[in-house]
């Protein structure tokens, strides 16, 4: 087995341990809070979707300045939501039992939302109220199965096709080679609207080998293989009970999600979860910890501020555009292949800053490389045109790169994104700065930026996948502010 520092070798075919013992405890109300969190989002979902067509209703039916009416229906709108939740749990749209097809939860959600109509209908025609609108009822009604109904379908087609991401989409990593974990495989394969990618199988044992298509190792290659293939979550399915354990303690050990068959449990976790995946029970012995509120304002702080960035600065992007143009022959704009969040890769955006035939000459000069190890830079580069030299000195090369972040390649705030090259380079423990989002600007950039060592660049990266938070990134936009201004770049 490889160890934590060895260079990534066939293990990775693209660009791109700690031993807790033999005893293994189960962490029930941690997973049980996962799955709480994780419904709760579809619950906020449903009841925006709601109160969204509910409001519509009103507002197509009376006068926004009557305040009275409007009143007494926002009430009941309260009430009916809250009446459409319960009939949405009662249908087991929140049971995590994502057994459901696509027609047959649209049924479920139309029972649901009648079930509730009928009894708010009820209760108006009891209680002898006669300003409650029908036509405000009824039209919420429509507006909420449409809502509820669409984002579930828009959800499932997004998951068809999107790529791990460790929240929406998981990487999936089985253990076992036998019918059941190749049964396994096929059905996650056949129905990626689950959620579930699986990337491979790893063998418990030379008696579990069965076959060798897609086996990535060993059992005690684990940690390894999890960092290389940036998996979210270990699914068990072997009858080798050492191997269970050991497979167990590791997967938690590197902070990964860890399910059992239930076949497999004997006892191993007394009060976990079960929790369907699709048709499949599993039980759930580790969730990996996920902040899915934070990460849902990053994203919305990425788009609104990528968005005004692009339109306010849209006149000098013009400008430099022309700039670029008259300076050197060449396209404006240069874009380079990277590498972004867990190995997948995306087209970077900037202004073009050298001359043509820039990376034809690159070999030519490495001899001249002042920073540490795979990073490659130089203070006087003869590739770099007069108006690039300037564009570096104050970062305007990169602001093509908002472009970027709205459209999802990157964030504003995150390590910066590494050529395919270097990540060849990589040592397994360096794929780290690789699980979250690259950044147009970071913790390197505001605290080292002129610092030559490629040990100092990944050691901060690394903190800051460690350390995040949305103040973290504040800071770090506050004060690349002043490292911009100051002219730093080159």
């Amino acid at each position: 087995m490889a160890t934590a520092g060895a260079k990534l070798g066939p293990l990775v075919q693209d660009p791109i341990s700690r031993r807790v013992g033999d005893t293994i405890t189960a962490s029930p109300s941690h997973v049980r809070n996962a799955l709480f969190a994780r419904r709760f989002m579809v619950v906020v979902v449903d009841l925006l979707s709601i109160w969204c067509g509910g409001l519509i209703a009103i507002a197509l039916r009376f006068p926004l300045h009557s305040e009275s009416t409007v009143g007494t229906h926002g009430a009941f709108l309260l009430l009916y939501s809250g009446l459409v939740i319960l009939f949405c749990n009662t249908q087991k749209l929140y049971s995590g039992a994502q057994f459901l097809s696509s027609k047959q939860e649209t049924m479920a959600i139309t029972r649901a939302l009648a079930l509730a109509s009928i009894l708010l209908t009820t209760f108006i025609y009891v209680s002898g109220l006669k300003t409650i609108s029908r036509f405000v009822v009824a039209l919420t009604m429509l507006l909420g199965l449409v809502s509820i109904a669409g984002s579930r379908y828009w959800r499932r087609r997004r998951l068809q096709s999107a790529a791990a991401d460790g929240f929406i989409c998981r990487n999936v990593l089985i253990v076992g080679t036998d019918l059941a974990a190749q049964t396994l495989r096929e059905y996650l394969q056949h129905n990626r609207c689950f959620g579930y990618v699986a990337v491979g199988f790893i063998v418990a044992d030379a008696d579990d080998f069965h076959f060798t298509k897609d086996v990535l190792g060993s059992v005690s290659d684990l940690a390894e293989i999890a960092r290389a293939r940036f998996i979210d979550e270990v699914i068990i399915s072997t009858a080798n009970r050492t191997a269970v354990k050991c497979a167990i303690a590791e997967a938690r050990a590197c902070g990964l999600g860890v399910r059992v068959l239930p076949d497999l449990y004997d006892g191993l976790a007394w009060g976990a979860p079960v929790e369907y995946v699709g048709l499949l029970p599993t039980i759930c012995l580790h969730q990996k910890r996920i902040p899915a509120l934070a990460l849902m304002i990053k994203r919305g702080m990425d788009v609104i501020l990528s968005s005004a960035a692009l339109l306010v600065l849209s006149p000098l992007i013009a400008a430099i555009a022309l700039a670029v143009k008259f300076d050197s022959p060449g396209p404006v704009f240069y874009t380079s292949d990277r590498v972004g969040r867990k190995g997948r890769n995306f087209g970077c955006h900037k202004f073009r800053t050298m001359v043509r035939n820039a990376d034809n000459m690159l070999a030519q000069l490495r001899h001249l490389n002042e920073r540490d190890g795979i990073l490659f830079k130089i203070s006087n580069d003869p590739r770099i045109t007069p108006v690039g030299r300037f564009l570096r000195k104050y970062s305007l090369d990169e602001l093509p790169q908002f472009w970027n972040v709205l459209k999802g390649d990157m964030s504003l705030v995150g390590p910066r994104p590494p050529i395919a090259a270097e990540v060849r380079q990589y040592q397994v423990d360096h794929l780290k700065r690789l699980d979250v989002m690259p950044g147009i600007t970071g913790l390197w950039q505001v605290e080292a930026r002129t610092n030559p060592s490629f040990d100092s660049y990944i050691a901060l990266d690394m903190e800051y996948v460690d350390r995040w938070n949305l103040l973290l990134d504040l800071r770090i936009l506050v004060r690349t502010a002043a490292v911009v201004f100051a002219g730093t770049g080159r």
